[in-house]
């Protein structure tokens, strides 16, 4: 639920201005992160939904379209296209649940599994362009998905 707040009239117009908005801040945020984000997975042949989908599946290979679209929060309709590409990359396979045929289970390819050595790299080079210490990027990291799960509560 939704409470509204009211500010006093010296506050408000502050809060109006653009650099005060977390929104954009994090918004803007996300933008110079996929930036920095891309040169790397160039290399790898790789967009960043691609690479995120391949870090849920070299966490834990085998798990279910569904599984896959609640720990990226997307739904079946972007994932399948984004998985019908890796496949054709031979990064990873879907196939049919035998036990349920509703359920598409997705496995990666030696050459996925594979990738995932070459990928090894891209978090150290994301701290370091991001001018940003490990310690430092997970602390943020925690704030901003303690942020998002308020907002999804």
């Amino acid at each position: 639920m939704v409470t509204r707040h009211t500010l006093p009239d010296n506050l408000s117009n502050q809060s109006l201005r653009l650099d005060n908005q977390l929104c954009f801040a994090l918004y803007s945020t996300s933008l110079a992160m996929t930036k920095l984000y891309k040169p790397l997975l160039d290399e790898l042949g790789l967009t960043y939904p691609q690479y995120l989908a391949l870090l849920v599946l070299w966490e834990h290979d085998g798990v279910t379209v569904s599984e896959l679209g609640e720990q990226l929060y997307l739904d079946s309709g972007t994932l399948t296209p984004l998985l019908k590409r890796l496949e054709a990359a031979g990064l990873l396979s879907r196939l049919r649940d035998t036990a349920d045929e509703r359920c598409v289970l997705i496995r990666l390819t030696d050459a996925g599994r594979k990738l995932k050595g070459r990928a090894k790299r891209i978090p150290g080079g994301l701290l370091q362009a991001a001018h940003c210490d490990a310690a430092e990027a997970l602390a943020l990291t925690h704030q901003v998905q303690t942020l998002r799960n308020r907002l999804m509560a």
